[in-house]
């Protein structure tokens, strides 16, 4: 019995140990896992900090956007891309839904040729001049060809081979003279900035693609399909993409998924769209996410989808969060053309070179104001001015040399990010960051404020950070209230608070950060701190995708269209229009609309514009609504459709107050077009039309005009003159003397006539005054006493006026006497 017991015993204790060991777990799972329950938000990264970085963030806040400095941005190997470039940026990371790639086959060993093994297999490693080799090499040789050894020890056994044929040998080494031509083009490509020079260079990069060079073939498609520094031929274009697409290159699919989206060279097809879209995706094309994103958004040849939608956005917009600077990137500029034919005094925010030119003139004589905006506006780009790092850092340096807080702001801005212009520099920046900060200057806050939280050339400190990044954001500077929402949600220096986060990332979302932007997606996408919403987060993420490099596409096709070649803006406006830019999509029936396109036929005109105004309209532009309403009206692209219309000008009247909108609807209810005639909903909607606009008022006037005497001959129409005095009885209402009545009244109105013209008679018409009498002539006088012609006239003008006041005199006393009677 003492055994059993003893055993019983043990027993309980061990399994009250394995629970409480169980419960041990658990509660530091759950602990662990509170210190790692948010999204991966995007902050600035920091490159010479990387370990902390990773400390801090882990998979709360990512404080990442390449805060670039002389050395690369280091990312974890999940989070690890290919930068992007131009339009068609690749992804390395793969779908959720991908599957696992496949393992790697034993690399396959080479049979030499010629040599003294003829024949017989290359053995990895082999030993050449002491040092070990694992793959062919050329190490040795003076042709550049490729050999091996078939035993261990070259240096003993000297038995060896050539790893390809002579054939192979010779495309290989053209494949390197093309790879360094491309190489060289691209370089000069990117340094110059004249039309000219582009165009010769991409005669150059022609001639390296007719060598099968991959990149230069898919750089000068896109160049014959845009008309960029190329003629435009669609058909040679898609050629080589059709070349490409067998190879298995994404950018090469995106394009044809392109072009048969839009009908261009080929027949249109949806469903070979989306193929070669997805396609495209799944090599890793930003540009394929993008539009796949779209596509599953707005229901766009496939079924709408909000969380497949959303898949494809964060994949892009993780890219362009993480190519976010220090100083915000290049500016995107969208500019609608309807605004500059509808006003055109509007500047659609571009700036004139003549205006260019007199900033530089005030800046050139000394003028701060004009050197910050100048260096700001070469720092970002945009507004017509290309980005230039080394104009930006000449206006500043002038700026500051005056004393201007922004101006040394800015320099440390830039010395903390460093540029191929300016190299990275913390203890500058650092310098800068101090003197703007003592006076006060919000950006010199901040960039004091990331030197402390990251350690940038003073020890981090959290307390100090979070200070200066109040006061930053206190005057209302959006990288102190971005950086403040970094630290509270991820709890440093301060205690986590996700609705004090949430706030701050709000306002610098005001302000239009694209960080911002990015964190509040992956807040609303997860349902950290706020309820979640996939709506809200694709919105959002959109947002960030639309401000990549591929946004830069816009103003080439503005240019391109402003150049008079109207089918090269329009081929770059559509494809902006197939990544869901709701401007392009404006701008492309817009276009389409103006008549004169070559690329397609008259008769397709119309109803693509109907098409791009539809998705327009659905993305929320008021304008493109209304213009569906016309398309219906009139019967453009479609048949005529009063009650359509109808329903098109009633949503732009209720969702966005359209003034134009409104005044339509009152003109089809006062004609009773679509819906029932109705006048007096015809005025109110006039009537609402002109609160709503004061460029209404005149129209509405106008109308109004007409629709009263419409009312008034309706009315007179409807009432009977004949029937209505045969009913009239004049006995019952002015009695049965009525007659005599009127005619007394008729009587005295005669009487009053006759003494109005009798008293008009009697008044006396005043006489005409007399000639003033001669004046005599003065005597003769000898010739030296002549007067001068001057003193006659002054004797004459005397006499003149004399006689004008004697006729006036005159003239007033018959008036009194006329008065007196």
């Amino acid at each position: 019995m003492d055994l059993k017991r003893c055993l019983k015993t043990t027993r309980t204790f061990y399994l009250f140990t394995i629970l409480l060991i169980v419960f041990v777990t658990v509660i530091t799972s759950d602990e662990e896992q509170d210190g790692n329950d948010g999204p991966e938000l995007k902050s600035y990264h920091d490159p010479e900090n990387e370990e902390e970085d990773v400390h801090l963030v882990s998979s709360v806040i990512v404080a990442s956007a390449s805060v670039a400095s002389g050395h690369e941005t280091s990312h974890t190997e999940e989070e690890k891309s290919s930068p992007v470039e131009g339009l068609e940026g690749e992804e390395k990371e793969d779908l959720p839904d991908q599957p696992p790639p496949p393992e790697e086959k034993p690399k396959e060993v080479p049979v030499v040729n010629g040599g003294t093994a003829h024949g017989e297999p290359c053995v990895f490693p082999y030993l050449f001049q002491r040092k070990e080799y694992r793959d062919c090499t050329t190490d040795g040789r003076g042709d550049g060809r490729l050999w091996c050894a078939t035993t261990f020890d070259y240096d003993q056994d000297k038995k060896w081979g050539f790893c390809e044929t002579d054939e192979q040998a010779q495309q290989r080494l053209q494949a390197e003279e093309a790879e360094e031509q491309y190489q060289t083009v691209l370089r000069m490509l990117n340094i110059t900035t004249r039309r000219t020079q582009k165009k010769e260079l991409y005669e150059k990069l022609l001639k390296v693609a007719e060598k099968g060079h991959q990149k230069a073939m898919e750089k000068v498609a896109y160049a014959m399909l845009f008309g960029d520094y190329m003629n435009q031929n669609i058909t040679k274009a898609k050629e080589i993409f059709e070349k490409l697409a067998i190879d298995g290159s994404p950018k090469a699919q995106m394009a044809l998924g392109f072009l048969y989206a839009a009908g261009l060279g080929v027949n249109s097809s949806q469903a070979k769209a989306l193929v070669y879209y997805t396609f495209s995706a799944l090599g890793g094309n930003l540009v394929a996410h993008m539009i796949l994103g779209y596509r599953y958004w707005g229901g766009v040849g496939v079924p709408q989808s909000c969380e497949s939608a959303l898949t494809h956005y964060r994949l892009v917009a993780n890219q362009v969060a993480s190519d976010v600077s220090l100083t915000g990137g290049s500016a995107v500029q969208r500019v609608r053309l309807l605004d500059e034919v509808e006003n055109p005094g509007s500047t659609s925010g571009m700036l004139e070179e003549d205006l260019i030119q007199y900033y530089q003139f005030l800046a050139e004589k000394g003028d701060v104001q004009a050197q910050v905006g100048l260096g700001q506006l070469h720092l970002h780009g945009g507004r017509g001015v290309e980005q230039n790092h080394q104009r930006a850092y000449d206006y500043f340096a002038q700026a500051a040399n005056a004393g201007n807080t922004h101006a040394m702001a800015f320099l440390g801005k830039m010395y903390s990010e460093g540029s191929e212009f300016l190299p990275q520099n913390n203890e500058t920046a650092l310098q800068y960051f101090k003197k703007a900060s003592d006076l006060g200057n919000p950006v010199g806050q901040s960039g004091l404020g990331m030197a402390y939280l990251y350690g940038r050339g003073v020890p981090v400190n959290y307390e100090l950070a979070l200070k200066y990044f109040q006061k930053a954001a206190e005057q209302g500077w959006v990288d102190g209230q971005l950086q403040l929402g970094t630290m509270y949600y991820n709890g440093i220096g301060v205690k986590r608070d996700y609705k004090q986060a949430l706030k701050f990332f709000n306002l610098a979302s005001q302000a239009g950060h694209i960080l911002a932007f990015y964190n509040l997606a992956q807040m609303h996408a997860t349902g950290t701190g706020v309820m979640r919403s996939c709506h809200t987060a694709v919105e959002l993420f959109k947002n960030v995708c639309e401000r990549g490099r591929w946004s830069e596409r816009l103003m080439m096709a503005y240019g391109s269209y402003k150049e008079g070649e109207t089918d090269a803006g329009l081929v770059q406006y559509l494809l902006l229009a197939e990544q869901g830019y709701e401007v392009a999509q404006s701008n492309v029936a817009f276009i389409l609309d103006q008549k004169g396109i070559r690329i397609f036929s008259d008769n397709e005109t119309y109803p693509r514009a109907l098409l791009h105004w539809t998705r327009a309209a659905a993305q929320g532009y008021t304008v493109a609504r209304i213009k569906l309403g016309d398309y219906h009206f009139y019967g453009y692209g479609t048949d005529v459709d009063y009650e359509t219309a109808v329903i098109h000008y009633r949503l732009a009247s209720e969702q966005q107050h359209s003034a134009q909108a409104m005044f339509n609807l009152g003109y089809m209810h006062e004609k009773g077009l679509g819906i029932k005639q109705d006048i007096h909903l015809a005025k109110r909607f006039y009537d609402m039309a002109a609160e709503a606009s004061p460029d209404a008022q005149v129209p509405v006037f106008l109308a109004l005009c007409k629709l009263g005497l419409i009312y008034t001959l309706q009315y007179l129409q409807d009432l009977n003159l004949n029937e209505l005095t045969s009913q009239v009885d004049l006995d019952q209402l002015l009695g049965p003397e009525w007659d005599l009545y009127l005619m007394t009244v008729i009587a005295l109105l005669l009487g009053t006539v006759i003494a109005y013209r009798q008293r008009q008679h009697q008044i006396i018409v005043p006489p005409r005054p007399h000639a003033p009498a001669p004046v005599p002539a003065p005597p003769a006088r000898p010739a030296q006493e002549q007067p001068q012609p001057q003193a006659q006239d002054e004797t004459q003008d005397q006499g003149e006026t004399q006689a004008q006041d004697l006729a006036q005199g005159e003239v007033e006393e018959e008036e009194e006497e006329q008065q007196q009677q």
